[in-house]
């Protein structure tokens, strides 16, 4: 029975014990102290009532003075024995107990998990993760083992559970119900967990998320369903935005052959392209262009008709002829992409950026605050003398992969004052700082929590939610109703933001439309805009496939 006790309670009833036996036992001894070394004789109450006022150090009525020197230091000992105890009592016996008293008590055993996700211990990489599954209404119960991480999680209304699977591991038996498992305890918990899961008997889906790739063939083996390593993929999330070679603007572009180009354009605030739609702008009617989309903090989005804005600071994706290409150059600013790429932070992350990015044939140039092997330039990237070395200007993208949040919204302001031009990517640690990275000057921001929500999410919702990136794609369709219209002339395929920038009519690929031009059944058009937007205008149009 006392070892169902809680700590603090186990505690306040020792108390409750050795207070009694220590008046009893300085009364005793005060009362033969006096009769034999004072020659003033007190009685056994008279005893203890001096014994409980020295403990309580509440003074002394009759008794304030003795002669004898061993009487003297008893007393003394005893005074500093009552104050002690008198300070320690409260806040190690008492006041623990009374917190745990009037405090919300924290959960200790699972309810029932039938359509539920267990999630094993919380961090900030699942944060964006269960702020979807809030949204799309699916149940979840967080098991945490820190108790301060679970009170943190039961006030912000996350259903939480307490416990150590060491103590009790009977606490996973509910788990067995649960829809799906996530365990994200570190490599070796995840481990204990998912064996102890297993032999539960759980037969679900379980997902686990490693520090390092080395314990993905370990941890399938002792029952993960998948293991993935969200650093690593937010490493190659970085990479790809960097590089054309990994992320090429637009896939399909070779179908159109030499005759259109992309281009991708910063519009500068001070431009004459900044704040306005694209119908005051005329884009295809003066410079014979078709604007696809744009980037702005992060996402990308199709233009749907000429009531877009083109917003300031964004990243305008252009399809034309590149003579056309280079007229809209002149009004806005051009996305550089030769140079080496500049990766400042050589953790993990950055190793794995790196390490894509030379596959990639991309010439890198490592900067970091420490020397280690593989760093070229050793220095504080808030320091233009660490810029200038690593020739950030001359750069065609610059990567921040620094390991604090703080550190990297400066370094983008000051990579941003420094080289305008260049595009800036940066690792962002807590999700909810990618709005400040983007106000620093960042023009792409994306957290490990934003990459594990997408893999995880794609895997639980059925569906890809998070989208880490919009890709762009050229398809060669048939014309479906869009017989009878002009290219660039529809407004129900304005809205689908998808564009048509080029007709294949015979032998001949046409990219410039005269007002009198229009779709024929014998048409294959090439049509451009994201996956999305392309699968609208499929539906719109009644259009059969997409052929790449």
């Amino acid at each position: 029975m006392a070892l169902q006790l809680k700590r603090s309670t186990r505690r306040l009833l020792a108390l409750l014990a050795l207070l009694p036996a220590a008046v009893l036992l300085m009364g005793t001894l005060y009362m033969l102290g006096m009769a034999n070394l004072e020659a003033a004789p007190r009685t056994f109450l008279e005893s203890l009532q001096w014994a409980a006022e020295t403990l309580t150090t509440t003074g002394y009525g009759h008794d304030n003075h003795w002669r004898h020197p061993v009487m003297a230091v008893f007393v003394i000992v005893s005074d500093f024995l009552g104050l002690f105890l008198v300070i320690l009592a409260f806040p190690v016996f008492v006041l623990p107990f009374l917190e745990e008293r009037f405090e919300v008590r924290l959960p200790t055993a699972l309810p029932a998990m039938g359509g539920r996700i267990l999630v094993y211990r919380y961090g900030v990489v699942l944060g964006p993760l269960l702020e979807e599954l809030t949204r799309a209404g699916l149940p979840f119960v967080v098991f945490e083992e820190d108790i301060a991480t679970a009170r943190t999680l039961h006030d912000r209304g996350i259903a939480v559970v307490h416990g150590r699977l060491g103590d009790a591991p009977a606490v996973l038996e509910r788990a067995r119900d649960a829809r799906a498992v996530i365990a994200n305890g570190g490599d070796h918990a995840n481990a204990s967990f998912t064996m102890l899961l297993r032999e539960s008997g759980y037969r679900g889906s379980l997902y686990a998320l490693a520090d390092d790739p080395l314990y993905r063939a370990p941890m399938l083996r002792i029952g993960a369903t998948d293991v993935f390593t969200p650093a690593h993929v937010l490493g190659a999330a970085l990479a790809s935005r960097a590089s054309v070679r990994i992320s090429p603007p637009a896939e399909g572009m070779h179908l159109l052959g030499s005759a259109l180009g992309i281009g991708e354009f910063r519009v500068h605030p001070s431009s004459p392209l900044a704040g306005r739609r694209l119908g005051e702008l005329r884009l295809r009617d003066e410079l014979g262009v078709s604007v696809i989309g744009q980037w702005s903090e992060g996402v990308f989005t199709t233009a749907k008709g000429p009531d877009t804005t083109v917003g300031p600071g964004a990243i305008l994706i252009v399809v034309g002829l590149h003579a056309n290409l280079e007229r809209v150059e002149r009004l806005a600013m051009p996305i550089r992409r030769h140079g080496p790429v500049v990766v400042a932070g050589y953790g993990m992350v950055g190793h794995k950026v790196v390490e894509l990015l030379r596959d990639a044939d991309e010439r890198c140039v490592v900067v970091d605050q420490a020397a280690g092997p593989g760093v070229e330039i050793v220095g504080n990237v808030l320091d233009t003398s660490t810029l200038d070395r690593a020739g950030v200007r001359d750069a065609s993208a610059m990567i921040l992969a620094l390991s604090d949040d703080g550190e990297s919204v400066f370094a983008t302001a000051a990579v941003r004052d420094y080289a305008p031009g260049v595009p800036l990517i940066v690792r962002v640690l807590r999700s909810s700082n990618t709005a400040r990275l983007y106000r620093s000057g960042a023009d792409f921001a994306i957290s490990v929590g934003q990459v594990a929500a997408q893999v995880l999410a794609y895997h639980l919702l059925d569906r890809q939610t998070i989208a880490v990136e919009n890709r762009i794609r050229l398809a060669r369709v048939g014309p479906g109703t869009l017989v009878g219209t002009h290219p660039w002339r529809n407004e129900a395929l304005e809205r689908t933001g998808a564009t048509i920038v080029g007709i294949e009519r015979g032998a001949q690929v046409l990219v410039e439309f005269d007002p009198d031009f229009s779709v024929q059944t014998s048409d294959m058009l090439c049509l451009c805009g994201s996956e999305a937007s392309l699968e609208r205008c499929q539906r719109e149009f009644q259009i059969d496939s997409f052929k790449d």
